[in-house]
């Protein structure tokens, strides 16, 4: 338990170094395209580090594990991750996007952030189905970074001149700005191929969670 709560700690700050200063002199010392890489293979070397440990703790139950959770979540959570892959301001490099007089559209009237908050919604709903300490410890982490994430992103990004535009219409957390009368959900502009792709995925991770994880999915 005491490397899984370190691992998940260093792999927590390794991506928080993206919204500090930090990121500016490393980029500047060795370029970006190496600062990507270093990166990278951080994060994944941190990940990897995390599920080696949660797969060697002991399960210490929390509560009864709310199986069906992940049921109802993850079709959700699968369609805001393929939705954020679109037409997405916030991604990286998308910048430009911000730039036309409608930059939110599709999925991005929902939230700014779909991809961030498939995340949340991914590791919510196993924290729930499993009910265990280690589950919250590892999934946790994940909630605690995409929420994180998503007001670095938004602090960061204010220094883009485009940047007001964009956010007086959209919101952080799904649904305000429509709620607010800021924007409104246009379903044609969604469409039914990402939505679609969201569920195919989920399909396959229903049919290989065994295989994957080593437990059926519910």
């Amino acid at each position: 338990m005491t490397l899984l709560v370190v691992a998940t700690a260093v792999f927590i700050l390794t991506h928080m170094v993206t919204s500090t200063p930090l990121r500016a002199r490393l980029v500047g010392s060795m370029g970006e395209g190496p600062y990507r890489g270093l990166y990278s293979l951080a994060a994944f070397a941190t990940l990897g580090l995390m599920i080696w440990a949660y797969v060697r703790t002991p399960p210490e139950p929390l509560w009864e594990g709310m199986r069906s959770v992940p049921l109802i979540v993850m079709p959700v959570a699968l369609i805001l991750i393929a939705g954020g892959f679109g037409r997405n301001p916030t991604m990286v490099g998308a910048e430009r996007l911000l730039q036309d007089s409608d930059p939110a559209r599709g999925v991005i009237r929902i939230t700014r952030h779909p991809i961030m908050w498939g995340i949340m919604l991914w590791a919510a709903a196993h924290i729930l189905a499993r009910g265990e300490l280690k589950a919250l410890v590892f999934f946790g982490g994940f909630v605690l970074l995409a929420a994180l994430g998503t007001v670095l992103m938004d602090r960061r990004k204010k220094a883009n001149p485009d940047w007001s535009h964009f956010a007086a219409a959209t919101s952080n957390v799904p649904f305000v700005a429509i709620a607010q009368g800021r924007n409104r959900i246009d379903w044609r502009e969604i469409g039914w191929q990402r939505p679609l792709i969201g569920l195919v995925l989920f399909g396959a991770l229903l049919l290989a969670h065994p295989w994957l994880f080593g437990v059926p999915a519910a």
